[in-house]
This record gives structure tokens, C-alpha cells and sequence, in this order.
């Protein structure tokens, strides 16, 4: 028989969560949204959106869960929402990101034909993904948001977990593809990937893998977590919440302002007939149908060059803004 026991005999939180602790992470969040929000708007780096708000999310759920804090034991469900929900969903935001970096950086390096997927699919694929994920989390998290028997927790908790399995089957993909690209171009280089011109991509790649084990590992626990149930071990001791998922979120957006994609890509060019010419100070490249701009031409030059006429470019709109002529 279906066990329908009121969720009202059940506690929001198996623990008191610890004040000091959670005014850390809150803090820690909030530097780092302010950082990566000044790097986004100063460099333009658009498709890096939704990691800002990934790092806003850490932030305000962290701030619910201050609150829950100075409410313990007598909880509400306000806080509890706030944290739950946006905790769970922050890195499915970061991930959306670091998705379109791969796309980006293969058509810079001039080396489409090492990627196991077409660049003009790779986003689309993974990003596809992606949502899936942040919906099915979304509608668990919901789910057990106004819970009120232990059949609607235990659905809830199902739809996380598959919504978590999403997410972590596409990030193993995307870490596959990762390897594979750069096995490939590392054996046989192209000659973009020696240019001075394309910046310090190798750091990108390192970047690329730490942020996804990263929240790979992270994915692993909190579906572990959620598979163990409510009353389960890791849910009922907040030190793993802080260790394996607040802590490891706080060093991707760590690592990723160490080696933000800005410091090698700029944004996206095409010329208005199909033909992008990019010239640096220190010499040009030239590329038929579309280029990636590199963000450190830019930096040797003092002044991107487009078609010869120095103009400023949009990094994620796929085309440039006409200078003067």
C-alpha cells in the first residue's frame, strides 16, 4: 500500500543550519557574482549570462539559508524554497556556460575537424541537455516544495534524480569530447594552436576540465544524497551540503576568473559577404566564412581590426558592429 503519512510530522531541515557557516558562503557568492559580472560587462563575454545568475543563485540560497538559521527549530517553508531550489540549480546555470567555451574555442584554433561533434551542433546538443536537466530539477525541487505526504517526497525526489542523471550523462559526454579534442590537436597541431595570437588556450582547457569534474563530482553527490532519501545520511548532516557542493561550486567560479574565456576569446565575427579578415599589431589572419576572434589580438594590437577598419564587436552576437568607414 502507498505510504500517504502526512508531511507535516516531518522536519524541513534534518539539522539546525550552522549561522556562521552560511554567512561565509553567502559572502564568498556574492564577491564572486560581483567579480564575474564586472568581467562579463567589461569584456562582453555574453554567453557567460548564465553563469552570473548561476553565482546569484548561490548567493540568495545561501542568503535562504541564513534565514532558515535564525529560525531553527520552528522553520518555515519560505527559506527553505529558496535555498533548496536555488542551490540545486545554480550549476546547470554554470554548465550552460562552460558548454559554449568548447564551440568557441575549437573554431579559434582553426581545428573543427578534431571535434566529435560539429561546432555549430556542440552547443546546441549540450545546452539541450542542459535544460532538460534544469527543468526536471526544477519540477522535483517544486515537487518538493509543497509536499505533503511521503509519496509526494519520494516523486519529488525521483524527478530530481533523474534530472540529475541528465546532467551528469552530458557533462561526461562533454568531458569526453573535451579529452578527444585535445588529444587530437595536441598530436597534431593546427596552426592557430601556435599562434601567440590565440592567447593562453591551454589554460582554458585546464580550466575547462577542472570546472567540469568539478560539478561532475558535485552531481554525483547530490544524487547520491537525494537516492539515500530524506532521512538519509548526507541530508541529514549539513557539513556535506557545505563540503561537496557549496565549497566545490565557490572554486569553479574560482578557477573560471582564473582563466575566464576573455583572456583568449573575445566574440564572433562575419563579414558582410561572408569573408573575415582579422589584423593584429603584430601581424594578421585571415579566414574564409567565420572566425573567432581572439581577445588577446586585441590586447597586442591596442585596437581589433575588421576588414581593416578598427571597430568594437559584440562577443556572442555572430556578427560585428560596423565602424566608420
Amino acid at each position: 500500500m502507498a505510504d500517504s503519512k502526512p508531511f507535516a510530522k516531518f522536519k524541513l531541515f534534518q539539522y539546525d543550519p550552522n549561522l556562521a557557516a552560511n554567512v561565509v558562503f553567502a559572502v564568498l557568492f556574492a564577491v564572486l557574482s560581483i567579480w564575474h559580472t564586472v568581467v562579463l560587462i567589461r569584456k562582453r563575454t555574453w554567453y557567460f549570462i548564465p553563469f552570473v545568475i548561476g553565482t546569484l543563485f548561490e548567493t540568495i540560497g545561501y542568503i535562504g539559508r541564513i534565514l532558515a538559521a535564525n529560525e531553527a527549530p520552528d522553520f518555515t517553508l519560505g527559506p527553505y524554497i529558496m535555498q533548496s531550489l536555488l542551490i540545486l540549480l545554480a550549476p546547470a546555470l554554470f554548465a550552460a556556460s562552460i558548454y559554449m567555451i568548447l564551440a568557441r574555442l575549437i573554431r579559434l584554433l582553426g581545428a573543427e575537424q578534431y571535434a566529435l561533434i560539429r561546432t555549430n551542433w556542440m552547443t546546441k546538443v549540450f545546452v539541450t541537455g542542459d535544460v532538460l536537466s534544469f527543468l526536471a530539477q526544477g519540477a522535483g525541487g517544486g515537487l518538493l516544495a509543497k509536499v505533503k505526504t511521503l509519496d509526494d517526497q519520494k516523486l519529488g525526489e525521483n524527478v530530481i534524480l533523474a534530472g540529475l542523471g541528465i546532467q551528469i550523462l552530458f557533462f561526461g559526454f562533454f568531458i569526453v569530447t573535451t579529452v578527444l579534442f585535445h588529444l587530437r590537436i595536441t598530436k597534431n597541431p593546427t596552426p592557430l594552436s601556435y599562434s601567440s595570437t590565440t592567447g593562453p588556450w591551454r589554460r582554458l582547457i585546464i580550466a575547462l576540465y577542472l570546472s567540469s569534474i568539478l560539478i561532475l563530482v558535485r552531481s554525483v553527490f547530490r544524487m547520491i544524497e537525494f537516492g539515500m532519501g530524506f532521512d538519509g545520511v548526507l541530508l541529514s548532516n549539513e557539513g556535506y551540503l557545505l563540503g561537496l557542493d557549496g565549497a566545490l561550486m565557490v572554486l569553479v567560479a574560482v578557477v573560471l576568473l582564473w582563466s575566464h574565456p576573455s583572456k583568449v576569446v573575445r566574440g564572433h565575427v562575419r563579414g558582410e559577404e561572408g569573408l573575415a579578415r582579422v589584423e593584429a599589431g603584430n601581424g594578421g589572419v585571415t579566414a574564409e566564412g567565420f572566425q573567432m576572434i581572439p581577445r588577446h589580438m586585441e590586447e597586442e594590437s591596442g585596437q581589433g581590426r575588421i576588414g581593416g577598419t578598427p571597430e568594437r564587436y559584440d562577443s556572442d552576437s555572430l556578427r560585428a558592429l560596423k565602424g566608420r568607414r
